[in-house]
């Protein structure tokens, strides 16, 4: 039953007159009042208990106690408890705690009299006399204590003592009982009781001198983190309420499976989970979708279930071929195997038959509002002028509008929920529109087809899905959800809903990505700057990688927070830190004649592929020429040298990276006397420890230039963290420098042989995956990441 501050309920008397009237305290009363869930538990308790007119007030803070703490899953039985509380056959606290957890039990299963009123002490009356032996005893076991601590006793834990030997024990008289004896033992309180004990000073331990390292033990990890599916409930336990729907006219809709329906559906699922993942195929996935594909197939797997891959494919206005197989391919590149692959369109015939049957029950209509009147009247909350037409009539119209009879965008089916409902998700939701489209799989033989908000919870039920998980802006679509399936008599699945993944510097928006697309921002739905599985996969990032980015985050119902990048880079690089081979490229050539050793003169060294891999192993080692020309990167030399500088200067010298020092003799400059076109050196056949190390690349022989390729430097697409909040004009925010390219950079010969899809860590400047841009001619790289790690505080080795 809906209603703000200032509402009434539906017989016109004011919530907080209802609320005082059953012996609330004002300030409580008010306090309720804030609270719209409380507040429709409370109205329709006082209904179901028959006490509008006004209670005791011990039976009324019974009632609130009920309308606040009553066991969600055993809605149905919550009148049979009322009836108790009202009659003081259940008057005490204690008894209504033994109520709860009785009927939490059962949820809607049926029960005896006898074992209700057993397991909640209806009937058992406790004296005074017994009330007062118990307290007796207690203060006796623990009078030592008591005499010691005097009135700073905690009466509390004498309290619990007592209800543990005699648990419907009136509370009121126990405590009184406890004051009693109190005061008998300790006489008056003094003064002395009443001031406050003085802490004692803890004493600092003796210092001992310990050379001995300290191990810190890291903390345990928590159940959801070691497992983080362990918050779902097992099949069997969709027996529960799932939600209340609360309706203008004060009634309560409560849904829940009955046994005969989840029975039903255990026997066709073997009491397997059952999941699915139903992607919408009018794009590419992004890493959000990486999430959901997580928690469906993970959930399904960790449970030994099954998960269905579904395509929601019932807008063919924007449905490609082209994204369902990408849909499947990027799916199983993931890593998920789907048990079935399934289309909303298998169901449209089912789906259809449903709709006649909703129409016939009373639950649907026909509407000729045009879209802007369904706006309009959905804001002022009112009815179609075509809501309460004849059943018949509805029914020849939607016969009509199958059959192509009625123009596109003159009828609709809507669904008969509340258009003054608190939940804007069931003011009359569409179920069917008209569309003059070709649908990609199921061709020309529709031109009506069903809405999300019809056909999704359905085809869940028509595919006995155990689990229905999906983000947290589908929370108010629950109630639209439920109530469709038990205005049709169905299966009910178990709904939860998780906090979207939501990213810095980026947009997951599939209408704003569109754009970036077919506007030319960027290079497709797989340039590598957007967060697309392609994309991402372009890059050179992992599925490992992705999965455990995803893991990481949980799944949670936390909605608030965006995730920034370096935290994805973080997994990235520990995943192509094991498995990404190093090798050199200089990227901007600057070179450099190596004068003592002679022309033509060429030795190949040995360079790591892995930097921990054993020196006698002959796997971890790759060939690299040294000759008289050799390059490094024009960072790497400064004609002014500085202390906190290890490059090359004139006059300095650096270590070649698996090779030997070089020391710059002399530097050859341009016409304009400051670019430098070459350095001159010397090489050490001694290898000294260098603080500066250089990478480098050399002629393979005599006047061949070193292998050339093209590398690609991406940063993020958008500036700020948020472009989204930048409303109409977030294209303004795109990064004028978020793709940088290299054309002539020099590479090892190793690297001639290079596959695309292949990775690489390109010694001190990142790790690289081979893109597939790339020719016979010349290899193309993309930077997946740099070696530096924001977010996890340390570098790649």
């Amino acid at each position: 039953m809906p209603m703000n501050n200032a509402s009434t309920v539906a017989d016109g008397t004011n919530p907080l007159d209802l609320f005082l009237r059953i012996g609330l305290e004002e300030k409580t009363a008010r306090n309720t009042i804030a609270n719209n869930k409380v507040t429709n538990n409370l109205v329709a308790v006082i209904h179901e208990a028959g006490v509008v007119d006004g209670c005791d007030r011990t039976v009324g803070n019974l009632l609130y106690t009920v309308a606040t703490k009553f066991p969600a899953n055993a809605l149905v039985h919550r009148p049979k408890l009322l009836a108790y509380v009202v009659s003081l056959k259940i008057k005490s606290p204690a008894q209504l705690e033994a109520a709860f957890s009785f009927f939490s039990s059962i949820g809607t299963e049926e029960y005896t009299i006898a074992e209700f009123e057993k397991a909640c002490g209806v009937g058992i009356e406790v004296s005074s006399e017994e009330i007062e032996q118990i307290v007796n005893e207690v203060l006796e076991e623990h009078k030592s204590l008591i005499l010691e601590k005097r009135y700073r006793t905690n009466v509390g834990e004498l309290f619990a003592h007592v209800r543990e030997r005699q648990r419907w024990a009136d509370p009121k008289i126990v405590k009184q009982a406890i004051e009693t004896k109190l005061v008998e033992l300790l006489g008056e309180r003094t003064a002395t009781d009443d001031k406050k004990p003085v802490k004692k000073k803890k004493e600092k331990p003796i210092k001992v001198e310990d050379q001995s390292v300290s191990v810190v033990s890291p903390a345990q990890p928590t159940e959801e983190e070691l497992n983080p599916f362990s918050i779902f409930p097992s099949p069997e336990e969709n027996i529960k309420v799932h939600t209340e729907i609360f309706f203008s006219d004060g009634h309560v809709l409560r849904t829940c499976n009955s046994r005969t329906s989840l029975d039903e559906h255990l026997k066709k699922t073997g009491g397997k989970v059952r999941t699915r993942f139903p992607p919408e195929p009018n794009g590419f996935l992004h890493i959000g979708h990486a999430k959901a594909m997580f928690v469906d197939f993970g959930l399904a797997k960790e449970r030994g279930g099954e998960c269905y891959l579904r395509y929601d494919d019932t807008n063919p206005e924007a449905e490609k071929q082209e994204y369902i197989d990408h849909i499947q391919e990027i799916v199983q590149w993931m890593g998920w195997s789907p048990t079935k692959m399934t289309y909303t369109s298998d169901y449209f015939q089912a789906l259809y038959e449903l709709a006649v049957n909703l129409i016939r029950s009373g639950h649907a209509y026909v509407d000729h509002q045009t879209p802007d009147q369904i706006k309009e009247s959905r804001e002022k909350n009112e009815d179609s002028p075509w809501r309460d037409r004849p059943i018949e009539e509805s029914l020849k119209l939607f016969e009509d509008m199958r059959r192509g009879c009625i123009g596109e965008g003159e009828a609709t089916l809507r669904m008969k929920q509340d258009m003054r409902s608190d939940n804007f998700n069931m003011y009359d939701l569409i179920a069917y529109r008209i569309k003059f489209t070709p649908h990609p799989k199921a061709g020309d033989k529709w031109c009506i087809y069903p809405s999300y908000d019809y056909a999704h919870c359905i085809v869940d039920s028509l595919e006995d899905i155990t689990h229905s998980l999906c983000t947290l802006e589908f929370e108010t679509r629950r109630a639209s959800y439920y109530w469709l399936l038990h205005a049709l008599g169905m299966y009910q699945p178990y709904v939860w809903e998780y906090s979207r993944l939501n990213m810095t510097n980026t947009v997951m928006s599939k209408r704003k990505l569109n754009s970036l697309v077919t506007e030319k921002y960027v290079d497709g739905w797989d340039d590598p700057r957007l967060m697309t599985l392609a994309g991402l996969r372009r890059r050179g990032v992992t599925p490992t990688a992705i999965n455990a980015f995803v893991r990481g985050i949980g799944i949670t119902r936390s909605d608030c927070s965006t995730i920034r990048q370096d935290r994805l880079e973080h997994h990235i690089r520990e995943e192509l830190n094991k498995t990404a081979s190093r090798t050199m490229v200089v990227l901007h050539p600057l070179k450099v004649v190596i004068t003592n050793l002679k022309a033509g003169h060429v030795t190949d060294v040995d360079a790591k592929r892995w930097p921990d891999a054993p020196s006698d192993d002959p796997n971890a080692f790759y060939k690299v020429p040294f000759s008289r020309v050799l390059y490094i990167e024009r960072s790497d030399f400064r004609l002014k040298d500085s202390k906190d500088y290890y490059g090359l200067a004139p006059g300095k010298s650096a270590l070649l990276k698996y090779a030997f020092p070089i020391k710059c003799t002399d530097v050859i400059k341009g016409d304009d006397n400051e670019t430098v076109l070459e350095i001159q050196a010397e090489y050490d056949k001694e290898k000294k420890r260098h603080k500066g190390v250089l990478h480098w690349v050399a002629e393979p022989s005599a006047g061949i230039s070193p292998l050339e390729v093209e590398v690609r430097l991406f940063e993020t697409l958008f500036m700020s963290e948020n472009p989204a909040n930048l409303g109409d004009d977030w294209l303004s925010d795109l990064n004028p420098h978020s793709k940088s390219v290299i054309r002539d950079a020099y590479a090892v010969p190793s690297l001639r042989n290079a596959s695309v899809g292949d990775s690489f860590q390109f010694e001190r400047l990142g790790f690289f995956v081979v893109d597939k841009d790339s020719t016979p001619d010349k290899l193309v790289f993309n930077r997946t990441v740099t070696l530096r790690d924001s977010y996890g505080g340390k570098g790649s080795n």
